[in-house]
């Protein structure tokens, strides 16, 4: 387990983690998400003891990295894929961050035929594609066969049979009982990985909940309908006290009912539906929604002007 009590980092003036305390459980998938700026490879940072910590503290299973013996027996993390040696084989990287944590040898090839690489294991790694890079990376993450396991933006580069691997993989390791921990921006991906999601922005914790509970807490959840009879369906809706939208082409948007209930009123009434779904938003618009406050550069949108003549 990965434990945070009042974690905090400043740079000069700049707060980038603010008193960030929240806890990373075993046999799930934890999602760590927040805007660009928000903090998050800092306090990945400070939990593998590459920076130190203003104030607060950062354990894995009740220790500081710095105390931890073999820590890649303990917890294996991808932060930056490129900083392997580029001069030596993908095998020898390996073989020298097994031989420094007392890991044997043939643990090498296990991880580099786990991740699709036993082919170029002999090649060196300065000449990977991205894809390739990222996979190397998690053959070192996975090297000490750890109980935890840290991945910032573990997708970078992967094509999307890759992508599924990963997913597939980070799902396997949290069945096992594993704790599994992970970065990423791409919300698609996350939404179809994460099982808790610890969301910060500025460096402030906004959010530390399930997936389901985020999605739910920070969206408009309604259902939709549509009927060639549109009128009707209306003034029953309107009847039963539902609380109903217009959206044109015979389509109804209506909240706080779900799809059996309208369903069944439409049916008592003899009204014909052509469409009856439940409509829940996505991860992306929860987070957006969530985190607008907390992004610290906003772009322009394409559709506004983006000028005004003089003297107007």
């Amino acid at each position: 387990m990965i434990e945070l009590e009042g974690l905090t980092k400043r740079f000069g003036t700049k707060t980038a983690v603010d008193h960030l305390s929240f806890q990373v459980r075993p046999g799930q998938v934890t999602g760590f998400l927040g805007p660009n700026g928000a903090g998050k490879s800092t306090t990945m940072r400070m939990v593998l003891g590459l920076d130190h910590p203003t104030s607060g503290t950062a354990r894995i299973d009740g220790k500081h990295y710095g105390e931890l013996d073999e820590p890649l027996t303990y917890i294996g993390a991808l932060l930056e894929a490129g900083g392997l040696h580029g001069g030596r084989s993908a095998y020898n990287n390996l073989l020298c961050l097994a031989q420094s944590n007392r890991i044997p040898e043939r643990r090498v090839a296990e991880v580099l035929d786990l991740v699709g690489l036993s082919a170029v294991a002999r090649k060196k790694p300065k000449g990977f594609s991205m894809g390739m890079g990222q996979r190397l990376g998690i053959a070192a993450a996975l090297l000490g066969d750890p109980q935890i396991l840290m991945f910032d933006e573990p997708v970078n580069g992967l094509d999307p049979e890759g992508i599924h691997w990963i997913r597939n993989l980070m799902k396997a390791l949290a069945a096992e009982g594993r704790t599994i921990f992970v970065s990423s921006h791409l919300m698609s991906e996350m939404a179809l990985t994460a099982d808790h999601l610890i969301v910060i922005g500025r460096g402030k914790l906004l959010a530390d909940t399930s997936m389901a509970d985020f999605i739910h807490q920070n969206s408009r959840s309604y259902v939709r309908v549509r009927s060639p009879q549109p009128e009707q369906l209306r003034d029953a809706l309107h009847s039963s006290g539902m609380t109903v939208a217009e959206e044109g082409n015979g389509t109804l948007e209506i909240d706080g009912a779900t799809t059996e209930e309208v369903g069944e009123l439409a049916g008592r009434h003899g009204i014909v539906l052509h469409e009856l779904s439940a409509q829940r938003a996505s991860l992306e618009e929860a987070f957006m929604r969530m985190t607008a406050a907390a992004v610290e550069y906003h772009a322009h949108d394409a559709n506004a002007p983006q000028w005004a003549p003089k003297g107007v």
